[in-house]
């Protein structure tokens, strides 16, 4: 059986959960997040906890049982607290801005990239060189966060790019003279 497909979730207190058959809608103080979870896989609310029950110990069933309980899990954290991702910008007139509604990226290329805010995805500058992604669905945070890296993702050799703030870049050895 699952470790952590087993594991109860707790609700906290100002979270509502409802599941109409297999849609899952978590309300709480941030906000409201719905999940449609596989049919095999049954949630049941109780005692203000919920539990993910799997039919069978066949591998489909059981590679979906702990999945769903972390999504779950994830989603209830996401209303209450939130998520974030923090990424920095090394290197020489990197820098980000806040414009309106967009982010602009200036990053070494000949132009500045522009990147639009999604719906549910707040992004502070607090520095030229720092950018914070925040919102509520924990799969969107980290998408978004990884497509702003992945516009200059950093180099080895200098440490050069955009890189998630808690990120060990590898550095290499650059090129030895001849001897």
């Amino acid at each position: 059986m699952s470790r952590i497909g087993k594991k109860p979730i707790p609700i906290p207190a100002g979270v509502e959960v409802r599941c109409e058959g297999n849609v899952v809608t978590v309300k709480g103080p941030k906000g409201t997040l719905q999940r449609t979870v596989h049919p095999d896989m049954r949630v049941i609310v109780e005692d203000q906890q919920i539990r993910v029950e799997r039919p069978s110990d066949e591998k489909l069933h059981k590679s979906l049982h702990g999945t769903t309980r972390s999504v779950l899990a994830n989603m209830i954290e996401g209303v209450t607290n939130g998520y974030a991702k923090s990424l920095e910008l090394v290197g020489v007139g990197y820098r980000a801005a806040k414009t309106g509604n967009k982010v602009t990226l200036t990053v070494g290329f000949s132009h500045p990239v522009e990147l639009p805010n999604e719906p549910g995805i707040e992004v502070e500058v607090p520095a030229p060189n720092r950018l914070i992604v925040r919102g509520i669905d924990k799969e969107k945070v980290g998408i978004y966060a990884a497509k702003v890296r992945s516009i200059r993702p950093p180099e080895p050799y200098k440490g050069k790019g955009i890189k998630y703030e808690d990120e060990v870049v590898r550095r290499k050895v650059g090129k030895t003279g001849k001897k």
